[in-house]
């Protein structure tokens, strides 16, 4: 850390450090999964449609998905604790204005606010800790307590988001991040340290709007394509405008010296074919998870906290099994545990496919938690053998770039999985008949991703030449240390 100048890593404020890093990412991770159980209840009270609800959810992950890495590096040229705070700031000023959302517009803007603290919050909280702890062992162990207590957050929204919008409506789900703001806040500005690199790169603003311009427009003609038509011209016009926006992303990150994704690490099989799953893991997570509630309160007829109960075996699951993912990574391989971990998740994401209003619970549950250990399963071990790809210096950018693409995936899945619900409805079918057309599709491209996984990573080969600095693509020879300390990549993650 020479490069670093820190004031934060003082021993006696390493513990309110960590109580303040972790309490922010708690508060985040908790408004992910919050929302989910609380979106019946928006459709019923803000008079909206599944293009309504798939606006909330996806104006929050585009943020935070293009904005993210661009997060760290504000984080490290003008401080850390200005950004995390400047992060928890925007969101809890967001997390008001979506509470008293008169309309879905305003509603999506809250949501858009939230996206951009949240991009500001999560990578400066990490960056605080990391300067905190400049011993790997520590670090390691400190992480492990943000992505576990954090995690908390996860399993919690589901069952927070029944209980709050049951008793008093949608807007409680955004109040609840008030208190935990202003405690923060006050919290962070008493007793945080300030730490910044001097040396970090430059931002990169062109590649920053082209991604920001080019996925959202992209995500428009997918969410927008079931109502306006697929071959309106406004339709076919946004796929052509992100086709344009995307290609000249990709030139302007060839050509500049500091680019936000450093398109050469993508000659790394490993880390190409890692990226790759992880847009396939948000894709079918987030993607699925965005109908989980709908279809215990809409086919089942549950209640909203019953639903927020009942899809808490995804959490669960994804909680308990995350920490040990990385271990099983260590001792089995990179390439075993994640195309098992693929398999169950598109396995389980297909049984789900085959339920129907009459199907009880008890033969429900057990997929919900079978695609939940899946996913578990494949991300840890993902992200880590990410930054076993890349050389040492460039294993933040790494996990930072990894986490992206699972919310680029994520942005899409949203769009996609409910395209095919809308276009399946308005052919005539019922919603429910809907659902199950979503569920196969995200379990059978979930599948075919395994199969594609194991079999790309079975021709990797340990890195020669040019690449022998870095570490070893050789899939199966993932540090456990470097796994374990990815389990960061988790948050965040629905």
């Amino acid at each position: 850390m020479a490069a670093s100048h820190a004031t934060a890593g003082r021993r006696p404020n390493r513990a309110v450090l960590l109580t303040v890093t972790c309490l922010g990412q708690f508060m985040v991770l908790l408004d992910n999964t919050i929302v989910g159980a609380a979106l019946p209840d928006m459709q019923h009270r803000l008079h909206t449609q599944l293009t309504g609800l798939q606006w909330i959810v996806d104006a929050y992950v585009l943020l935070v998905a293009m904005l993210l890495l661009s997060g760290g590096v504000f984080a490290d040229r003008f401080g850390r604790k200005r950004v995390y705070l400047a992060g928890v700031a925007a969101f809890t000023a967001a997390s008001l204005l979506c509470s008293f959302a008169p309309s879905l517009g305003w509603l999506v803007a809250g949501r858009v606010l939230q996206g951009i603290g949240a991009a500001a919050l999560s990578p400066a909280s990490l960056a605080l800790l990391a300067a905190a702890y400049p011993v790997p062992q520590e670090r390691i162990k400190a992480i492990g307590l943000w992505a576990g207590f954090s995690g908390i957050g996860l399993a919690a929204g589901p069952v927070a988001g029944g209980v709050l919008t049951e008793a008093f409506g949608w807007p409680a789900i955004f109040l609840v991040n008030l208190p935990i703001g202003v405690v923060l806040l006050l919290a962070g500005l008493r007793r945080l340290g300030e730490s910044r690199n001097p040396s970090a790169a430059a931002i990169d603003i062109p590649g920053t709007v082209l991604s920001v311009l080019g996925v959202g427009v992209a995500t428009y003609g997918l969410i927008e394509g079931g109502a306006r038509g697929w071959t309106s011209p406004v339709i076919l016009g946004s796929f052509a405008a992100a086709a344009i926006l995307l290609a000249s992303f990709i030139a302007v990150e060839a050509r500049r010296p500091a680019p936000m994704l450093p398109l050469r690490l993508f000659g790394q099989r490993l880390f190409t074919v890692s990226n790759t799953a992880m847009i396939v893991v948000g894709f079918a997570l987030m993607g699925s998870s965005f109908f989980f509630s709908q279809f215990f309160v809409y086919v089942q007829g549950s209640s909203i906290l019953r639903a927020g109960l009942q899809t808490l075996p995804v959490s669960l699951t994804m909680v308990i099994v995350s920490p040990y993912a990385g271990r099983l990574a260590a001792r089995y391989g990179f390439r075993i545990v994640v195309t098992t971990g693929l398999a169950l998740a598109g396995l389980g994401l297909l049984a789900l496919g085959r339920v129907h209003a009459d199907t009880g619970y008890g033969n429900v549950w057990w997929r919900l938690a079978l695609a939940g250990t899946g996913f578990a399963l494949a991300m840890s071990p993902l992200t880590g053998a990410a930054i076993q790809a890349v050389s040492p210096q460039e294993g933040g950018l790494a996990s930072g770039i990894s986490s992206t693409t699972r919310q680029i995936g994520a942005v899409l899945g949203v769009a996609v999985l409910g395209a095919i619900v809308r276009t399946r409805q308005s052919g005539g079918a019922s919603f429910e008949t809907g659902l199950n057309s979503a569920f196969l599709a995200a379990g059978t491209v979930t599948l075919a991703t395994a199969v594609f996984t194991g079999l790309w990573l079975a021709r990797s080969k340990p890195a020669e030449g040019p690449a022998a600095p870095q570490r070893s693509t050789d899939p199966d020879a993932v540090d456990p240390d470097l796994v374990t300390a990815s389990n960061e990549a988790s948050v965040n993650s629905r």
